[in-house]
């Protein structure tokens, strides 16, 4: 028999640690030279005929789909036609989206056979020796009965001890991988002790790990193999300082030089000597990604998460620059209207982020907010990915709005093109001010309408100054005084550091001299080849000392050589 694990991912760069798992573990446990088990991966970009073709080629016995809230429109497309293209085949799936939803689709797809609830690894292997004539005796499965009615099996016990699980990359031993252009996904834990309503993790919330020396083991793999990027996909790494404290000791001491190391964090419950450790840690090793969702203590309490707002920036604050820092806000919770989400979002971005994630709520079957969204007035998408329309406290408006600030915050703020110029901006007004600015600014310019290039987010801030500046009265409730000379050069200085320019667009005025710039090169020592010198950098003059954190308090003139290609 020929078994095919087939994940649909949201782009080339992601693995899918599931699928690597259940073979890893089905092939460590069935010693059968008849049973063959592959996995393919995809993308949803990928032209269906393209994906169909593939796995028909496969000639597999029983193809098994990995599904999540963002694959499962693409699935729901592709299950259908693969009996058509292999008639005998056998088609199941698994994973959160499909396992909370079995019995919707097990209707809803006749030619869905099976759906599989849970972490799989033990149902899979069951399934695997046995095939589908047994489908009564596995737990875990949710399966069609002689009458056409949807059954479910039963829980099936989980792994207790993770050290049984298999390291999921065996590619990565074989040297047959790509350590530059793939994410890595690592579990250590599995589980979660926390209950936040919104979130499927609190469903299971015992929590088992992997013995410190197994994953000391497994992340040396990943280092010797010089890999780019590892996420760990711990619901909540920082449970245990006993534990995980350690495993950041290991990765600082065998640390490569290039390999990039990202953690979900509960910052709360960093411990001190957590905190003292982080210290140490220079760029390059670490990110962490933060769930603060809200600061309203009241939202925080009805979704079941810790309300100690005043802790939480304490311990963000402590962690070092050295550490990217992603923090994660969603909309649509309980009692938060736009002025609220706004105080929110403002607690955020004090806290200087390098990426703020403004997420949006995504009602999730089998979760507690499920339940009372239904029962409360929220609105949200029928199908995948479930995500609000509005809420008693959000219009379908102001839904729409905060979807223009999460496209207004990538641009200038995430992408940190703009960081001289937000710098200032954020010193003289509230950030929620001035993205609400922003977007009602850029609504008249029609510039969500659709996608848009840097160039574009340049271009549109360049008007905005020139307005706000004939027309103050805009940002008057603020109380403070722009600066708009400076606001204009240091967004010329955010324009030309950003990269070498062919040609400079009509807003941006260049005040260019080549003779200088020849100067400049010659004290930098770069006018061993004057051509590649000029090429590498850029002239340009500005009022202010833009380099400066405050160049609001050194005004002059000032000449600037912005040399490219430096690290």
């Amino acid at each position: 028999m020929k078994i095919l694990l087939v994940s649909v991912n949201a782009s080339y760069m992601h693995t899918n640690v599931a699928i690597r798992s259940l073979k890893a573990y089905a092939d460590s446990h069935i010693n059968d030279s008849s049973l063959q088990i592959d996995y393919a991966e995809y993308t949803i970009n990928q032209p269906i005929g393209e994906v169909l073709r593939s796995i028909g080629f496969t000639g597999a016995d029983m193809v098994l789909f990995s599904t999540y809230i963002w694959n499962a429109e693409y699935v729901c497309k592709i299950l259908p036609d693969i009996k058509k293209i292999l008639p005998e085949c056998v088609v199941g799936a698994g994973g959160p989206e499909f396992g909370y939803g079995a019995r919707k689709y097990l209707k809803m797809l006749p030619a869905l056979d099976f759906v599989m609830f849970g972490e799989g690894e033990l149902s899979f292997t069951e399934l695997a020796k046995t095939g589908i004539s047994s489908l009564s005796q596995i737990k875990g499965v949710y399966y069609r009965d002689s009458q056409n009615t949807v059954v479910y099996s039963g829980d099936q016990p989980l792994i207790e001890n993770l050290d049984e699980l298999p390291f999921a990359y065996p590619e990565i031993l074989r040297g047959d991988f790509d350590p530059d252009h793939k994410i890595y996904y690592y579990e250590s834990t599995r589980g979660c002790p926390f209950s936040c309503a919104y979130c499927l993790s609190s469903v299971d919330k015992r929590v088992r790990f992997k013995t410190l020396e197994r994953v000391q083991q497994e992340l040396q793999i990943f280092l010797d193999a010089n890999v780019k990027l590892v996420k760990f996909i711990d619901r909540t790494y920082n449970l245990n300082p006993d534990r995980y404290i350690p495993i950041w000791q290991y990765i600082l001491s065998h640390h490569n030089g290039k390999t990039m190391f990202h953690f979900e964090i509960e910052a709360e419950y960093l411990s001190d000597e957590a905190l003292d450790f982080l210290q140490k840690v220079p760029s390059g090793v670490m990110q962490f990604e933060m769930g603060v969702q809200s600061s309203n203590k009241e939202t925080l309490k009805a979704v079941n998460r810790s309300d100690n707002t005043e802790v939480l920036s304490q311990k963000i604050r402590r962690i070092p620059r050295t550490i990217h820092q992603h923090l994660d806000l969603i909309a649509g919770l309980p009692y938060e209207n736009l002025e609220i989400f706004g105080h929110s979002y403002d607690y955020v971005m004090d806290l200087r982020p390098d990426a703020l994630q403004l997420g949006f709520l995504k009602v999730l079957n089998g979760t507690e907010m499920a339940e009372f969204a239904s029962k409360n007035g929220w609105k949200w998408m029928e199908n995948p990915v479930y995500e609000t329309f509005s809420t008693p406290y959000l219009s379908f408006a102001d839904v729409a709005f905060l979807k223009d600030i999460e496209v207004a915050t990538d641009a200038y703020w995430n992408k940190e093109i703009f960081s001289f110029t937000m710098a200032y901006i954020f010193r003289k007004l509230r950030p929620w001010v001035f993205m609400c600015e922003i977007v009602n600014f850029g609504r008249k310019q029609d510039a969500f309408l659709q996608a848009r290039r840097e160039l574009y987010w340049f271009e549109l801030l360049s008007k905005y100054i020139e307005y706000i500046e004939e027309n103050c009265e805009s940002v008057q409730e603020t109380g403070e005084v722009l600066d708009f000379k400076l606001m204009k050069d240091l967004l010329r200085y955010d324009f030309v550091r950003s990269g070498k320019k062919g040609n400079f667009p009509e807003w941006y005025v260049h005040r260019y001299d080549k003779d200088k710039h020849r100067s400049l090169l010659d004290k930098h020592d770069m006018l061993g080849n004057s051509r590649i010198g000029f090429a590498l950098s850029e002239y340009e003059e500005f009022e202010y000392d833009v380099t400066s954190k405050k160049p609001e308090e050194n005004p002059g003139h000032f000449e600037l050589l912005i040399k490219y290609g430096e690290k």
